[in-house]
């Protein structure tokens, strides 16, 4: 009887609706603006840059991670920061927040694991920014249940390789004060791109050393699981250096590079990054240098666009990239136009991350 009465609960658990992304509206991206009060929040666009749904928040926000199956995501801080808000998109609830340890701060990102049972944040030991990743249970009301090592210094972003537990971190290589970001080691810097297991291990590490003031930062993913990064160059600005890498585990590092006036007009620093849907293009932009630039998977230059305070970059269905400004604006930019798809009296942050 006992047995009955258990497989009964199983199945009657099983027929429970659970919520999914279309009871959110399906959105396409996630994005942090600023509105003209002065107010942050997390917004929910469609692929047209339709505002579906927002969230407020409690300062500046840098990125987010979307819950694979779950209508939910996790509001990063701008780093170094010490909030990441889990966001219920379909109900607009906060369902938690979570702090680092003491002397820990975030870095501005995270991911799931592929079942989103996990999540790994990256962070910073405050003193000396020592790279760690924070393990948090996102299936028991994101319990912090351990740490590792980054396997560098000033982790940034942090992504999983499809189809697989393997994470890749971006880490910067930059020691700064706890206090205000200021560099502390900029003479001595070792940024590289680390392959670790799900527990840590690492698989794979690459290093930049005749660009060791090129700062890896940002990246994005291949259908085919190349790795692309986005570098912010902290050396002589009269001396460009290529802004975007390529990678793929077993071979050589790629550093696609732009003619010497591209290069120029970025002013060192690379925002954000992201592939075309098909992994034919990949693209970086620059909001100091009003640019977004795109290549191919090969590393050679396509086209680039002007757009002033350009930043948040993701895939666009319809061919090519959606792209966020500072100006409020959601465009598709694709083969070397900028197509603007809505405004908003907004001033988008950062990132535009992709759901899917």
């Amino acid at each position: 009887m006992k047995r009955r009465a258990f497989l009964a609960s199983l199945v009657a658990a099983a027929a429970i609706p659970r919520a999914s992304w279309a009871d959110a509206g399906n959105p396409a991206y996630l994005a942090a603006a600023k509105d003209p009060a002065g107010g942050y929040a997390l917004w929910g666009l469609s692929e047209t840059g339709e505002r579906l749904f927002s969230q407020s928040l409690p300062g500046r926000g840098h990125a987010a991670t979307a819950h694979p199956i779950r209508p939910e995501a996790v509001a990063f801080a701008r780093r170094p920061g010490t909030f990441a808000l889990v966001i219920d998109c379909a109900s607009g609830a906060l369902t938690a927040r979570l702090t680092p340890p003491e002397g820990r701060q975030f870095n501005g990102h995270g991911v799931y694991s592929e079942d989103g049972t996990v999540l790994f944040t990256s962070e910073v030991v405050a003193e000396g920014s020592e790279g760690r990743i924070g393990i948090w249970d996102a299936a028991q009301g994101y319990r912090r249940i351990g740490e590792f090592a980054s396997n560098g210094i000033g982790p940034h972003e942090i992504r999983r390789l499809p189809g697989s537990e393997v994470l890749v971190v971006a880490n910067g290589g930059i020691q700064t004060d706890p206090s205000d970001r200021t560099p502390l080691n900029l003479d001595r810097m070792r940024p590289n791109l680390s392959y670790l297991s799900a527990d840590g291990a690492v698989l794979d590490q690459v290093e930049l050393p005749d660009m060791w003031q090129n700062s890896i930062r940002h990246l994005a993913l291949g259908p085919d699981g190349l790795v692309a990064f986005a570098m912010q160059w902290q050396g002589d600005l009269a001396e460009p250096v290529p802004l975007l890498g390529l990678h793929r585990r077993g071979t050589e590092v790629i550093l696609a590079e732009p003619k010497d006036a591209e290069m120029f007009a970025m002013q060192g620093y690379a925002g954000s990054i992201a592939f075309s849907p098909d992994g034919a293009e990949v693209a970086i932009t620059s909001p100091r240098g009003g640019r977004v630039q795109a290549f191919s998977a090969e590393g050679a230059p396509l086209w680039s666009v002007p757009r002033a305070d350009v930043c948040g970059l993701g895939p666009c269905t319809a061919g090519g990239f959606v792209a966020t400004d500072g100006q409020g604006a959601v465009a598709r930019v694709a083969a070397g136009r900028f197509e603007p798809l809505s405004t908003a009296n907004l001033s988008w942050d950062n990132h535009l991350v992709a759901l899917g």
